[in-house]
């Protein structure tokens, strides 16, 4: 960002130290300006416990005694100006304190060295010509709307033969016309600011503000975001302000001590992850993690940030023992600041972006994630449902011989559905560890593994709430998700990959085109049981609809049995299956062949009308009423 002019900086660093500056990365980092007539660098650095830092590089030949910097603030924002540098110029800070002198890289720096080096390098985010006006015009708010997202680690959807990363540019060419062409809505990316190490998929972040340079330059990232949205699809990235890893050149310890993370020693170290924890309570960090969100949307066109690990910050005792934690001020075990922070977060990037997706990653009951602040929400606008997830995927693999043991896991999720606003989540975390592929966690031999899938994948959609699945999983790739390795496209060569995948894609069209599979997710005014009990015979039944009375319903099968003649109550009139996970094209048996059905006066499920239909085993049906 280009600075042509000296300016008045204290406004901005009293903000900073406030906590309210969430623009400080036009303060912080390395900025072009003009001191005295020359043009140069402007190099800040937040360092308050410091006894001197400096600016090293290329430039001066990494010594740390040549291009010392200024202390600028009583709250320790440190200042050097440096003439004749370039863009991708290298330079760290050298942070002294104590008589020990550690080279960081810059916490604000937009731009990084590629893994494993470590420097940060001077880069101008402006001067792109963004072509998504029209796409950002038009954006409105998403509760009433489809929201299909499709999660990619960007690094292994497709790898070389040699197994290098594929480019931004290559995935603006690949990924953004296979995304459109299987019809999702939005995309998200696992995290994609600056890491040192592949094994952590980037959730364990070294810069914040440095679209990681595994994959190509921030100008090229900006055209792959671009590129997204000139064909219509919203881009969401995964956010880590839960915790970071302790590489010496990070933020760990940055100024000699406890300087982002909490000093107390309950508070700051999350030891199953080996990592430390944010002080949220720290004015500087709030300016510099809010900010970092805002950074995002503004400078990268983001639509949505999906807010990682947000259990682990709301909890003291969190992953820990008792006698590892102490109670808050209230005697209580949440942890009041990050409370306040995450109302402080969603308050700001809302009130610029009010479109925007705040998406929590939260495990547990903590109440109103979804409700705005003023009434004590923490003011997101969507959670992801993991009860939903760790139910339904628990009873997808029991054999079909005992799922109705297990009936509760699939319906019970409807006695909360409308407490949040959710999202369904099938994600990376699901398939690695030794969890198995969604296709491979079926139960059965192989066509009975399919069928099971695409039953599964059809009740999913038409549960309430927004959907996420993790890549992959729309071919049915059966090895484990492996960071390493590119995903097994070349399994569509084979008939019942192919066939799935066409079903997914034929599945994701008409959730888009059927609006009351979307519009009403927050009551029950968007859906009714028909039959929620029937555990014997391992089938469920409800109606979906939308605001204006249109009525699609949903029967799924999850038996091993076929059901030859089966009577479904439901509203009088004419039906049109719409969708069949067990057609032939789809790598079913064909068994259903009719498309229409008018209801008769034969009394079904408490009602008066019901039609007669062939359900055959591991089944999902949708049939809208036309007339």
């Amino acid at each position: 960002m280009s600075k042509e002019k000296t300016e008045n900086l204290d406004l901005p660093i009293y903000l900073f130290h406030q906590g309210t500056n969430y623009k400080a990365y036009e303060l912080l980092g390395s900025h072009s300006g003009v001191k005295n007539g020359k043009k140069g660098i402007y190099f800040r650095v937040w360092a308050p416990h410091a006894e001197k830092v400096s600016v090293v590089g290329d430039f001066n030949g990494w010594n740390k005694d040549l291009t010392p910097m200024k202390r600028v603030s009583e709250g320790g924002v440190y200042e050097a100006f440096v003439t004749g540098l370039k863009r991708y110029d290298m330079y760290k800070y050298a942070v002294t304190n104590n008589g020990k002198t550690v080279f960081k890289s810059d916490p604000y720096a937009f731009h990084a060295e590629t893994p494993p080096s470590t420097s940060s390098k001077i880069y101008d985010l402006s001067g792109y010509k963004w072509k998504d006006e029209e796409f950002l015009k038009n954006k409105t708010a998403s509760y009433d709307k489809p929201m299909n997202i499709y999660e990619v680690h960007l690094g292994s959807w497709k790898k070389h033969e040699d197994g290098s990363y594929y480019s931004y540019k290559e995935l603006k060419k690949e990924l953004v016309p296979y995304v459109k062409k299987m019809g999702y809505t939005h995309v998200e990316f696992m995290p994609v600011s600056e890491y040192p190490f592949d094994g952590s998929w980037g959730y364990q972040v070294t810069g914040y503000y440095a679209v990681t340079s595994r994959y190509g330059t921030p100008r090229e990232f900006m055209e792959l975001v671009d590129e997204f949205h000139k064909n219509g699809i919203a881009v969401i990235a995964d956010w880590v302000p839960a915790h970071f890893p302790k590489d010496a050149f990070g933020l760990y310890e940055f100024d000699g001590t406890c300087c982002y993370e909490s000093d107390r020693w309950d508070r700051k170290e999350n030891k199953g992850w080996g990592t430390r924890v944010f002080d949220w309570g720290k004015n500087e960090v709030r300016s510099f993690l809010i900010s970092n969100a805002i950074f995002w949307f503004e400078q990268y066109h983001i639509d949505g940030l999906r807010v990682d690990a947000v259990a682990s910050m709301l909890y003291l005792d969190y992953d820990k023992k008792p006698g590892e934690w102490i109670p808050n001020e209230k005697g209580g075990n949440y942890n009041l600041e990050a409370i306040d922070f995450f109302q402080k977060l969603n308050a700001a990037v809302f009130e610029r972006f009010p479109n925007a997706l705040m998406i929590a990653e939260e495990s547990t009951a903590f109440p109103m994630i979804t409700k705005p602040a003023d009434v004590g929400g923490l003011g997101f606008n969507f959670k992801w449902n993991m009860g939903w997830m760790n139910d339904v995927l628990s009873y997808m693999q029991c054999d079909p011989y005992f799922r109705g043991d297990n009936h509760n896991k699939l319906t019970f999720s409807m006695y909360y559905a409308f407490s949040e606003n959710f999202v369904l989540p099938i994600s990376h975390d699901e398939v690695v560890h030794g969890k198995r592929s969604l296709l491979d966690k079926m139960p059965g031999e192989y066509d009975d593994k399919f069928a099971n899938d695409r039953a599964f994948l059809g009740y999913m959609i038409a549960h309430p709430g927004k959907k996420l699945n993790f890549m992959g999983y729309e071919f049915g790739q059966f090895r484990e998700w492996a960071y390493e390795e590119g995903l097994e496209f070349f399994m569509t060569k084979y008939p019942k990959h192919a066939a799935l995948q066409q079903y997914v894609k034929y599945l994701n069209s008409v959730y888009k085109s059927y609006s009351p599979l979307y519009e009403i997710e927050d009551s029950w005014n968007g859906f009714e049981w028909i039959s929620a009990d029937e555990r014997n015979n391992s089938i469920i039944s409800f109606m979906r609809r939308d605001k204006s009375g249109r009525t699609i319903a949903v029967i799924l099968n999850f038996s091993g049995l076929d059901f030859p003649k089966y009577r479904l109550g439901l509203p009088e009139g004419e039906y049109k299956m719409i969708l069949n996970s067990d057609a032939l094209r789809f790598g079913g048996k064909g068994a259903v062949r009719k498309s229409t059905y008018k209801t008769a006066k034969k009394r079904s499920h408490g009602r008066e009308h019901s039609i007669l239909l062939k359900l055959p085993r591991l089944t999902c049906m949708y049939l809208e009423k036309i007339k």
